[in-house]
């Protein structure tokens, strides 16, 4: 079993909202994931979609993106974006798709891997962090906690990787709560996305940093292609 990871799909299958105004390497961008998905992915692998899956604002309109999603090979865990306010309760989402996870509050167990996460928020730090922020910052930590938790207290589980759509640290917060569960749990691969310009990839934490890779997987940082997540080989930055 291999695990791959990508972020920031922005579908719309039913919605007209195409990605090519935001620069010509986004023209047909689904295509070219979907070449490189169907070119590596097997149907025991585990595949991490780490948010802002679809331009969606409803479950009726977010359900064909699912399904394409859901058709494509390999299992596929999903964190929520920013931007995926279709995003409904567990008891909504679990169940109609044979081929997806949602990841919220929970964790998937797949082999001895266990995929943890949270959605993540900006940091502590940030420009313009306020109060309302803090709010959510801390309720996403308490998220990932619980996940973590949920996966050490699964004996078959042997290694976390855990995901989230936005950075969980910069170089303005190189160290928060959210590094510390990472440590605390001795978590050894990290993957999220969120970021879609070259100043924010120069600048993000990437590679191996406090005994722990972080992987950046925005599909246009990627080239819209998935990053194999090296699991069990932990000499092995990004």
């Amino acid at each position: 079993m291999k695990i791959y990871a990508i972020s920031d799909l922005h579908l719309s299958f039913s919605l007209n909202k195409p990605m090519h105004i935001f620069g010509d390497n986004w023209t047909n961008h689904y295509m070219k994931i979907k070449v490189d998905w169907y070119q590596r992915v097997k149907s025991d692998d585990l595949v991490i979609v780490a948010g802002d899956i679809s331009w969606a604002m409803r479950m009726d309109e977010a359900r064909v993106d699912l399904e394409w999603i859901d058709a494509l090979p390999g299992k596929k865990i999903l964190i929520k974006g920013n931007h995926d306010y279709w995003w409904q309760s567990m008891a909504k989402m679990q169940g109609n798709h044979p081929n997806i996870s949602f990841i919220l509050n929970n964790y998937y167990a797949d082999n001895g891997i266990a995929i943890c996460g949270s959605r993540g928020w900006i940091l502590p730090g940030s420009d313009g962090f306020l109060d309302e922020d803090l709010k959510v910052y801390q309720r996403e930590v308490q998220r990932l906690e619980r996940s973590l938790r949920l996966a050490r207290e699964d004996e078959s589980v042997k290694e976390i990787v855990v995901a989230f759509h936005y950075p969980p640290l910069t170089i303005n917060s190189p160290e928060n709560d959210f590094t510390a569960l990472l440590q605390e749990f001795d978590v050894k691969h990290v993957v999220y996305g969120h970021l879609h310009d070259s100043e924010s990839w120069n600048q993000a934490i990437r590679g191996e940093f406090n005994g722990i890779h972080y992987h950046l997987v925005s599909c246009d940082f990627t080239d819209f292609k998935l990053i194999e997540i090296p699991v069990g080989q932990h000499d092995q930055a990004e």
